[in-house]
């Protein structure tokens, strides 16, 4: 499996674990081209990652890194989300999860399958 092109999205209640995350595995994330909605982003490009960043979820940035998905421009996104939280953007990450399955990219919700992820491309290296 060779993921390139990997969008990074956390609700905000999950941005920290996604810092943590991202920290973690800094040299495998310093492999890849990396885009993000715009919170998100920032916070990964404070950890000094390129990313390019999106506008946040609720303003339409979850829709933006879905028209990458259709586009064919990405190969996995890590979105940790807040199951807890209410999103007003709900249908945009509707919309995002539904992309990535029928578009057949790589998607790891929470920080487990996300690191079921990164083991299995670090497999393949």
């Amino acid at each position: 499996m060779k993921l390139q092109r990997v969008a990074l999205i956390a609700h905000d209640g999950k941005k920290n674990e996604l810092v943590d995350f991202v920290k973690r595995h800094m040299a495998w994330f310093s492999e890849r081209e990396l885009v993000g909605t715009g919170t998100t982003g920032g916070r990964i490009e404070e950890l000094g990652l390129k990313v390019e960043r999106f506008a946040s979820g609720p303003l339409g940035g979850d829709a933006q890194i879905a028209a990458r998905i259709t586009e064919g421009n990405l190969d996995a996104v890590i979105f940790f989300r807040d199951p807890m939280g209410k999103h007003p953007h709900e249908p945009d990450v509707n919309m995002l999860l539904r992309q990535c399955d029928v578009h057949n990219v790589a998607l790891a919700t929470n920080r487990a399958t996300a690191e079921l992820l990164v083991y299995a491309v670090n497999q393949d290296a």
